[in-house]
């Protein structure tokens, strides 16, 4: 019976160093800035104006014959509609930090 309490305290102490580390890393997380608090601006408008320019260029590569440039340039042109759509619905939906 007696190789029983070394490892009742080897455990003991390993669950007491691990809260320890637990709880000092909980706290620096809650007092640390968190990395997405800076503030993106999006201009929406601009953002589909560049998009319908796309377009337009995938259209006259299509024109051309250059399907696998207009597949790309309407690739583009989805992602900027979504990239506005993000933004115009970040805008719309975004409510104000309680302590404001």
């Amino acid at each position: 019976m007696r190789h029983t309490k070394p490892a009742r305290r080897t455990l003991t102490a390993l669950l007491a160093t691990t809260l320890l580390a637990g709880g000092v890393l909980l706290g620096q997380t809650v007092t640390a800035e968190p990395a997405a608090a800076k503030t993106i601006t999006c201009n929406v408008s601009k953002l589909r104006a560049d998009a319908r320019k796309e377009r337009d260029r995938a259209a006259q590569l299509r024109h051309l014959g250059a399907t696998a440039e207009a597949r790309r340039a309407a690739a583009r042109a989805d992602a900027l509609e979504r990239q506005a759509k993000a933004c115009a619905d970040a805008d719309n939906n975004s409510k104000p930090p309680l302590w404001k």
